[in-house]
C-alpha cells in the first residue's frame, strides 16, 4: 500500500490505536501546520496523521495553514490523503451521523491561501480540478465500508464556507439550490492544494447535524458531540478495514 496520511478533523485529534514511532513537526515555506505530524504504524501499514485544526482542537477553518499542513504531509512522506472531516447535512440522504464520501465539491470560502502558484514569477499554472476527489481512493474507502456493511453515502457535493460561524437557512437554502448535498468549513483549499502536489486525496466525510433550516430548532453542541461520537466510531472502523484490506 501506498504511505497513506490522515487528517483528523473535529472530533478525530487523535487515533488511539496508531502505534506512534515519531511525531516530527515540519518547518515549511509557508510556515507552520497545526500539529506535528504522527508518523507510526496502523494495521500493519505506515501512517502519517495530522489534526488538521491542532492538538488540542484550537485553531478555526478560516485560520488554518492549509499550505503547511498539506506540504508537511509531503515532506514526510505522504503518497495519498484521506481527509476526515465533520459536516452538516443538507438533503434528506445525509442525516446526521451517517458517513458519506463526496465526489464533488463547490468553493464558498474567501481570503484563504488557496494555491501553491501564487509566488510564481514565471508562467501561470493551471492544474485540471474537474475531479476533486481522486476515484480510486473514493472506490477504495467505498468497498471497504460495503464490505463492513456500513451504510454510507457514496455520492454528494461538499460545499465549503468560510466559518467558524454556521450558516443562515437562506444560506443553506442557496447551497441546496447550488447542488450541494454537505456543507463544512475545511475541505476548501485542502482538496486543490493536495491537487497541485500530485497527492492522490479523499475525502470522509461525518456528518454531526442537519444544517440550517433542516430540522426543527436550532443546531446545539450536545447534538454535534452525540452524532461525531457514532459517526467516528464508524469512520474509524472504516480506516481499519481500509488498511487492512487494500493492497
Amino acid at each position: 500500500m501506498k504511505t497513506t496520511a490522515i487528517i483528523g478533523g473535529s472530533g478525530l485529534t487523535q487515533i488511539q490505536a496508531i502505534k506512534i514511532i515519531e511525531q516530527k513537526y515540519y518547518q515549511t515555506p509557508y510556515g507552520s501546520p497545526s500539529s506535528a505530524c504522527s508518523i507510526g504504524e496502523f494495521c500493519g501499514q505506515q501512517i502519517i496523521f495530522l489534526a488538521r485544526h491542532g492538538d488540542p482542537h484550537t485553531i478555526a477553518p478560516h485560520k488554518i495553514n492549509y499550505r503547511a499542513n498539506l506540504w508537511a504531509l509531503k515532506q514526510a512522506g505522504a503518497e495519498q490523503i484521506i481527509a476526515v472531516a465533520a459536516v452538516g447535512g443538507i438533503t434528506p440522504e445525509m442525516y446526521p451521523a451517517r458517513i458519506a464520501i463526496p465526489r464533488q465539491i463547490i468553493d464558498y470560502s474567501y481570503g484563504r491561501e488557496h494555491t501553491y502558484f501564487a509566488e510564481e514569477k514565471e508562467a501561470v499554472k493551471h492544474i485540471d480540478f474537474t475531479f476533486p476527489y481522486d476515484e480510486n481512493l473514493r472506490q477504495q474507502l467505498i468497498n471497504s465500508a460495503k464490505l463492513l456493511q456500513l451504510n454510507i453515502q457514496t455520492n454528494g457535493v461538499y460545499g465549503c464556507t468560510q466559518g467558524p460561524r454556521l450558516e443562515t437557512s437562506a444560506e443553506i437554502a442557496r447551497m441546496e439550490r447550488d447542488g450541494c448535498d454537505l456543507v463544512g468549513m475545511t475541505g476548501m483549499p485542502e482538496a486543490v492544494l493536495a491537487r497541485e502536489l500530485e497527492i492522490p486525496y479523499a475525502c470522509c466525510a461525518v456528518i454531526a447535524n442537519w444544517a440550517a433550516g433542516k430540522s426543527a430548532g436550532e443546531i446545539t453542541m450536545p447534538e454535534i458531540i452525540k452524532n461525531l461520537g457514532q459517526g467516528m466510531a464508524d469512520t474509524e472502523q472504516l480506516l481499519q478495514h481500509f488498511f487492512l484490506h487494500t493492497s
